[in-house]
């Protein structure tokens, strides 16, 4: 039977469609292209340290005199990630001396997600280091939002494990925010003789909501905050004391909840409530100002939120509206104008200055 040369066409357009469709997906999101932040240079009263090698002990990397932040580091979240770097160094007094610690998967393509940050912040002092997904896949249970059982998404519970052990004090920041202050003032924040966290607490939430009948009605789980004044506080912004993690072993203490949580269910919240067993009551709470958190109520529902009564020195859309992807909707919520300076993405039609 002879070919239809208009049927071979149709035959092979409708191929490369389906090639296409399939992998969109996947190169949309590592195709975003973003411009380059400018050079951002210490105040003169700024302690000067000296850059003995790239990442051993004489490592910026390494210094005490350094403000170190960890983040998470994802192709999900990258454009988020460069928005919150790009506002700690625009209000940073000395943003030649912050570190910065970048935890992504080990299956991630860690060569990309450094030639990313590197080609918008070529000045930046940073390290990318592996997170091992398996290593808390098999303690994860499902949470009631999908995007909470990623196990990134758990990476700060093993910050002392991943980053050197020369870095002893680390700000801990979630992706989708910014900075609207220095971070040395909330890296500064003193822990005390004792306490191994710092984050702003919110004794006013129903502190009750965030484990199940299960665990309140046992009796020896019921007493596990018996002796302390439990509040919730949000893990997205944290202040640690690496050394007092690493010395009582606070990891495991945490996959110890995990590994409970497997055998009967007793909160129903991703990474938040192993944190809250292990450390509510027991952390030094920070002025809110460090995280008007919240902010990411649902616009497609009605949701916007508002900002907490006070002064403000961070912004936090945790929820789940990210203002990158209100904004690219066309549905913004009014405060994520004050995210959108901060927004690096190259677009295609933006010309060059």
């Amino acid at each position: 039977m002879p070919r239809s040369p208009a049927l071979f066409h149709f035959l092979l357009l409708s191929l490369f469609a389906v090639f296409f469709l399939a992998n969109a997906t996947a190169v949309s999101t590592m195709a975003q292209q973003f411009k380059e932040a400018p050079q951002f240079y210490n105040s003169l009263d700024c302690p000067v340290i000296v850059d003995e090698d790239e990442e051993g002990e004489g490592s910026i990397l390494c210094s005490d005199q350094a403000v170190h932040v960890a983040m998470t580091l994802d192709k999900a979240y990258i454009r988020g990630s460069m928005a919150a770097i790009l506002s700690v160094l625009q209000h940073s007094s000395c943003p030649q001396n912050i570190a910065f610690h970048f935890v992504a998967s080990a299956t991630a393509n860690a060569s990309l997600l450094r030639a990313t940050i590197s080609s918008s912040f070529p000045y930046l002092n940073f390290q990318v280091y592996p997170f091992d997904d398996s290593s808390v896949s098999r303690l994860i249970s499902t949470s009631i939002r999908s995007a909470l059982d990623c196990p990134l998404n758990y990476a700060r519970s093993y910050l002392a494990n991943l980053l050197p052990l020369c870095v002893r004090r680390v700000v801990y920041l979630d992706s989708d925010l910014v900075l609207v202050d220095d971070i040395a003032k909330l890296a500064a924040t003193p822990l005390g003789d004792n306490s191994v966290l710092a984050a702003p607490e919110y004794c006013n939430a129903n502190f009750t909501s965030y484990f199940t009948l299960t665990f309140w009605s046992n009796p020896s789980l019921s007493l596990t905050f018996a002796n302390r004044k439990a509040c919730y506080f949000n893990t997205g912004v944290m202040v640690i004391d690496l050394d007092r993690w690493r010395d009582g072993d606070y990891t495991t203490k945490i996959e110890e909840w995990m590994e409970l949580q497997k055998r009967m269910r007793i909160y129903e919240l991703g990474s938040l409530p192993p944190f809250l067993l292990v450390f509510a009551g027991n952390i030094v709470p920070v002025n809110h100002r460090w995280n008007q958190h919240g902010l990411g109520g649902d616009n497609f529902r009605g949701l916007c939120r508002d900002l907490h009564p006070g002064p403000v020195s961070l912004l936090h859309w945790s929820g789940k509206g990210k203002p990158w992807a209100r904004l690219d909707a066309n549905r913004p919520c009014p405060l994520d104008a004050l995210w959108a300076p901060y927004d690096l993405l190259q677009t295609p039609f933006a010309l060059d200055s």
